[in-house]
């Protein structure tokens, strides 16, 4: 299965000399897999630690003191050879031994070897590290597979998504052909979702039932860690976790302390939720007081949705056979909290920070993201009333907003009305941060110097 952070990890490799890379994600996203593969493919010898399986590993490094004494113990360890220069080294596992991110800038400077990194749970496990390596070390992320990268793990061909990317940037309309064909298959990954083994048990079977018993396998790991964390409920982090599917499917999907305890308030709860986010299992959409640059000024802390990682496994939680309702397109059933978390997955996905706007007189709107210095509302609209959108009507024509234009996610085809893109659902993966620009800028000293 292609996955988008392959290109990543070789653009790290293929530029990078000082420096070790650390893949970070929630469970079960593909990260051992895909470090493997590459190994295989772009390096001649390929040694790995997994400091989970082996705990033994992690205590007979704790005496190393320099690099060549850690390296020297790897020796020791492994059958395969060390040559400089051809051999990567992957440590898995690492939030079971943290000390070896502190040792990675003796490693890196000592120059023999290439080193990546791969765990779960770093954002809650590696807060403490005394010593991180800035610049010996970079991260990167690694989410569920996004609708694109499910849709080549099902043979969707490139010439499709150029088709698609053009149609996009043109605001041209999609052959309805395959404008049907594609709602099929994001239909499909509402239930499937992108972790890596559930698609795998859909391409091997076709059987949803198979998919289901997976994500619970997933559920129940994630459930144990939360055991785990949580072992003299300081936290309430599974009392949250299970709640999040009922409050997405209530009217105003907003996330209602009074559910878990009615004397608590959110302070009591804060790191419960940080939890949840730093661990890579839930994604937090903040609402802002009002949809201007730069969104985080005006972000409320304690207003919020809560999404789960993963769309497929928000359908897994639901019972009544939703997967069925979902697959058939049944307009007897609400879609809109699976609708919303697969874009609120999509958009965290390709790097925007999630927002939502409510005003008690505008109204309220499903996202906010920036791009391109400037703010996108969008709404998600899973029914066939897709053009009643009286928040968005309201934010457009609010001149102090001065917002171009509004983006409606829908199952209808491409059109533009007015200030509003009407856009199929599935596209959301075009929509694109820009990247990083290099500003030069100089003063004119003269008359100083």
């Amino acid at each position: 299965m292609r996955r988008k952070i392959w290109d990543e990890i070789d653009h790290f490799f293929e530029n990078s000399q000082r420096q070790a890379l650390l893949i970070t994600g929630a469970r079960q996203v593909g990260k051992t897999y895909i470090i493997r593969e590459y190994a295989k493919r772009k390096f001649e010898y390929f040694i790995e630690i997994n400091f989970l399986e082996n705990k033994e590993v992690g205590r007979a490094f704790d005496s190393a003191a320099t690099a060549e004494d850690f390296l020297l113990r790897i020796s020791a360890m492994t059958n395969v050879p060390m040559i400089k220069g051809k051999t990567l080294i992957f440590f898995d596992e690492v939030q079971e031994c943290p000390e070896i991110v502190t040792m990675i800038k003796f490693l890196v400077d000592e120059g023999s070897y290439s080193y990546i990194m791969s765990g779960s749970l770093l954002g809650v496990e590696l807060k403490d590290i005394k010593s991180v390596p800035v610049g010996y070390l970079k991260i990167v992320e690694m989410f569920p597979m996004d609708f694109f990268e499910f849709c080549r793990a099902n043979k969707v061909s490139d010439e499709i998504f150029d088709l698609l990317q053009t149609a996009f940037a043109e605001r041209k309309q999609i052959d309805p052909f395959i404008h049907e064909k594609i709602m099929s298959l994001f239909r499909l990954y509402l239930v499937i979702g992108g972790m890596p083994a559930a698609v795998n048990a859909y391409l091997k079977t076709k059987n949803i039932q198979n998919v289901v018993e997976v994500q619970r396998g997933i559920i129940a790991l994630y459930k144990k860690d939360i055991a785990k964390y949580d072992p003299e409920n300081k936290l309430y982090l599974e009392n949250i976790f299970d709640l999040i599917p009922s409050e997405l499917n209530s009217k105003n999907k907003r996330f209602i302390l009074k559910k878990l305890n009615e004397n608590f308030k959110f302070s009591r709860y804060e790191n419960s939720f940080i939890w949840l986010k730093e661990a890579g299992v839930a994604l937090p959409v903040y609402c802002v007081d009002e949809p201007v640059i730069p969104l985080v000024l005006s972000r409320s802390t304690n207003l919020f949705k809560l999404f789960l990682a993963d769309v497929g496994l928000l359908s897994s939680m639901y019972m009544n056979g939703i997967q069925l309702k979902v697959l058939n397109g049944e307009i007897d059933i609400n879609f809109g909290s699976v609708w919303e978390n697969a874009v609120a997955q999509e958009l965290q996905a390709h790097g925007f920070d999630l927002y939502y706007f409510n005003s008690k007189k505008q109204g309220e709107l499903d996202f906010v993201i920036e791009q391109m210095g400037k703010i996108l509302p969008i709404e998600v609209k899973s029914g066939k009333n897709y053009t009643r959108h009286h928040a968005l009507n309201t934010v457009l024509s609010n001149e102090i907003y001065k917002i171009p234009e509004g983006l409606v996610l829908c199952s209808e085809n491409i059109r533009v009305e007015n200030n509003v893109f009407y856009c199929p659902v599935y596209l959301t993966g075009m929509l694109k941060k820009e990247e990083n620009l290099d500003y030069h800028y100089e003063i004119d000293l003269t008359g100083l110097v």
